[in-house]
């Protein structure tokens, strides 16, 4: 989802082909790599995005020697989802480092709701986190097995800890728009 939206917000600001996205997303940081974005997985999205009518082939550039290139254009009902694609992969995301495309295309949405989801999903973070810490003090464990039980409690603690405070320091730049 996060590489459509990725195609779908560059091809808001202006017609482009497949090759020169992602040149673009390799400088000057290689973000493709980090990502794991192959050229194949690219193309494969922009005729998933093709078939399901949110973007457009406008021309095709023939160049001697060269293969045909194939730019695209986003449609007026690619505008349209490309809010309902950014708001749920804000929705499905367990952490922070899965809505960095969402972040960076914050642009062409409410920044309003997207506070509200992050709330939201806080919430439930920490519930889940309060209800897991209520049942391990429930567990009763051999003296054999503490070393292990402790060693999972404070990474687990530690991770979910992480994760809370992530969220709210993202909820926060939000808010004072330094996102």
């Amino acid at each position: 989802m996060a590489i459509q939206i990725y195609i779908l917000s560059k091809l808001i600001e202006g017609n482009n082909y497949p090759y020169e996205l992602k040149r673009q997303l390799s400088e000057p940081i290689p973000f493709d790599e980090f990502a794991g974005l192959t050229e194949s997985k690219l193309y494969y999205h922009f005729e998933a995005l093709t078939k399901q009518g949110l973007i457009e082939v406008v021309e095709v550039i023939r160049e001697e020697h060269r293969p045909d290139k194939q730019v695209f254009a986003i449609t007026e009902k690619g505008r349209k989802e490309l809010p309902k694609k950014i708001y749920s992969l804000f929705e499905k995301s367990k952490a922070v480092s899965e809505m960095i495309i969402g972040l960076a295309t914050l642009d062409y949405v409410d920044r309003d709701k997207v506070v509200l989801i992050l709330e939201e999903k806080l919430q439930k973070h920490k519930e889940r986190w309060n209800h897991m810490a209520a049942f391990r003090e429930m567990i009763d464990v051999d003296e054999s097995r503490m070393n292990f039980v402790n060693f999972m409690s404070d990474y687990f603690d530690s991770k979910a800890e992480h994760t809370a405070h992530w969220i709210e320091e993202t909820i926060e730049r939000i808010k004072q728009g330094k996102i």
